[in-house]
């Protein structure tokens, strides 16, 4: 099956409908970041194929559970899942934060070849940040607890974090502050990838 026909096939396993112009983006951004994988070290995946979908399909499958609101990923690394989103919806305000120098140069100059007007990025530590946002997502940068101490300053009057995960978290869970409230545990179905994934959707008291 070719590269373009694997993704659309599974973005419609997703049911999630792109415009043929968004998916040439996508596959555009997955041979970026292929390209400079060779210099940077920013995946540990070689395998075009491999990496639509565990990159690409893994970061939208989270897309029907993101709101509106400005977005800040964290720990983005090589753009996941911030960039797919940003592809995905443009109207969509992403902002991504790495704290190592290369993977930030990565991220900008993959929003500026790709013309992603809705991307910011951010060479900082999260904690030291500032701004409210309404979402704040991450895919392999922390457990749980530590991503929500990290960032809680950033979150906006009812926002929520989107942690991805692999296996469902239990321990994470239970280890998280008192004050945080798991609102949803949503398995995912990721095409093309035999692994389990999670979404675990967290808010503080009063959150809409």
């Amino acid at each position: 099956m070719s590269h373009p026909l694997t993704l659309a096939t599974g973005l419609a396993e997703l049911g999630l409908d792109l415009s043929a112009d968004t998916q040439q983006q996508l596959l555009a951004f997955r041979d970026l970041l292929l390209k400079w994988n060779r210099t940077y070290n920013l995946t540990a995946l070689r395998d075009p194929a491999q990496a639509i979908s565990h990159h690409l399909l893994d970061s939208l499958a989270i897309l029907p559970h993101v709101g509106t609101g400005p977005l800040l990923d964290v720990g983005s690394g090589g753009g996941l899942p911030g960039i797919p989103l940003a592809i995905a919806r443009p109207q969509l305000a992403v902002r991504m934060v790495d704290t190592v120098q290369k993977k930030a140069t990565f991220l900008q100059q993959a929003a500026i070849e790709l013309g992603l007007k809705n991307v910011a990025v951010d060479h900082a530590r999260v904690e030291e940040m500032h701004g409210q946002y309404a979402q704040i997502s991450s895919r392999a940068f922390a457990e749980l607890k530590t991503f929500v101490e990290l960032t809680r300053h950033l979150l906006a009057p009812g926002g929520c974090w989107l942690a991805m995960k692999g296996m469902r978290p239990d321990d994470e869970i239970a280890a998280l502050p008192t004050d945080i409230i798991v609102e949803q545990i949503i398995p995912l179905h990721v095409p093309g990838l035999a692994a389990e994934r999670h979404l675990i959707r967290l808010v503080l008291p009063g959150a809409d």
